[in-house]
């Protein structure tokens, strides 16, 4: 998939350009131009006053703004993008929540969310994108991330004229910021912000709600079931952790240390909170593996959780459910209204 693209599909992603895009009309001298000429060519007031007109409109023909993405990247955006392509999961939740969903013509493998996503055309995994499928919806836009999107694939859109506008939103505030850039990109500024200020809200909630008490439980938060995986400081997991009242016990540089069982025992976490793509069907025997270590706070209080990996992993608005799911784990007495995402 990485290799050069070959000249026979470069000259079909050339003539598919050209079959999709709509040739301007010529400019006719119809009546209007044949009235303002007069028979020495004079042209007259009314006619001079439609020509800076039309010299300031035709430059507006299909143009383009260039734009600065994340990366500092110089990139010629469409003034009003109706054909986006999708390049990752998150990227795919943020175009829904600001209803923009009747322009995105594909997205990645896993972009289940909301459930109407599923069905979106699929241009491979956001870490194995499919170029041939990309190029075949004729996109006017992809939206890309840093982490997991190849750099090889973005330079071959970009090559096709495939403009590629990449985010990379490495923190709570910085998903926030996203979603303004995007709402302002794609022309719906006043959703984005109302998105934001509903945001902000819940956060605040969150931290109002957790001063409820001064105590902060140690979490090991555990990504799947073998190895063992936690989360670095480094981590949309850590920020949410800390801002719901807990101190993380995996904190540290490395965003995804793995650990050993004993290392895990020797922690004392007294929440345990494991995220799994499997959901229900590993659950119970991963807690009943944790239950045998009885003197294990988090074992003896029952307070071992699995939880919706989605509302972890992705930077989209509903990072903010991940943030009031952890809060009420970690505080129960703080938080007694059930958060949506708690599995078992």
């Amino acid at each position: 998939m990485d290799e050069p693209i070959g000249l026979a599909f470069a000259v079909k992603a050339d003539s598919l350009y050209r079959q999709t895009t709509p040739r301007p009309e010529p400019i006719r001298r119809g009546l209007f131009f044949g009235s303002c000429m007069g028979a020495r060519s004079t042209i007259s007031k009314s006619c001079t006053i439609f020509l800076i007109c039309l010299a300031i409109w035709l430059p507006a023909i299909g143009s383009a703004d260039m734009v600065t993405d994340q990366f500092g990247r110089k990139v010629n955006i469409p003034e009003h993008p109706q054909r986006i392509v999708s390049l990752a999961p998150s990227i795919t939740e943020i175009i829904f929540s600001l209803d923009l969903d009747e322009r995105l013509v594909g997205a990645t493998q896993f972009s289940d969310y909301p459930p109407r996503a599923a069905s979106l055309p699929k241009v491979g995994s956001y870490v194995h994108l499919d170029l041939e499928r990309i190029v075949a919806l004729n996109p006017d836009l992809c939206i890309a991330v840093k982490d997991g999107n190849p750099i090889a694939v973005v330079r071959k859109l970009e090559a096709l004229k495939i403009p590629v506008y990449a985010v990379d939103p490495r923190n709570l505030e910085a998903v926030l910021d996203t979603l303004r850039e995007l709402g302002g990109l794609l022309g719906v500024h006043d959703r984005a912000e109302e998105i934001v200020v509903e945001m902000a809200g819940r956060i605040r909630q969150v931290r109002r709600q957790s001063a409820c008490t001064d105590k902060r439980p140690g979490v090991f938060f555990q990504i799947g079931v073998s190895p063992i995986v936690s989360v670095g400081t480094p981590t949309f997991i850590h920020e949410l952790i800390v801002m719901a009242g807990g101190v993380n016990l995996s904190r540290g540089p490395i965003p995804y240390p793995r650990f050993s069982k004993e290392q895990v025992l020797g922690l004392q976490p007294e929440v345990m909170i494991i995220t799994s793509m499997a959901r229900e069907t590993v659950f119970a025997e991963v807690k009943a593996q944790w239950q045998q270590w009885s003197e294990m706070p988090a074992v003896k209080n029952d307070r071992i959780h699995l939880v919706d990996s989605n509302v972890f992993d992705r930077a989209s608005p509903r990072l903010i459910q991940g943030l009031e799911l952890l809060a009420r784990l970690i505080h129960p007495n703080c938080f007694p209204t059930t958060v949506k995402g708690e599995i078992q």
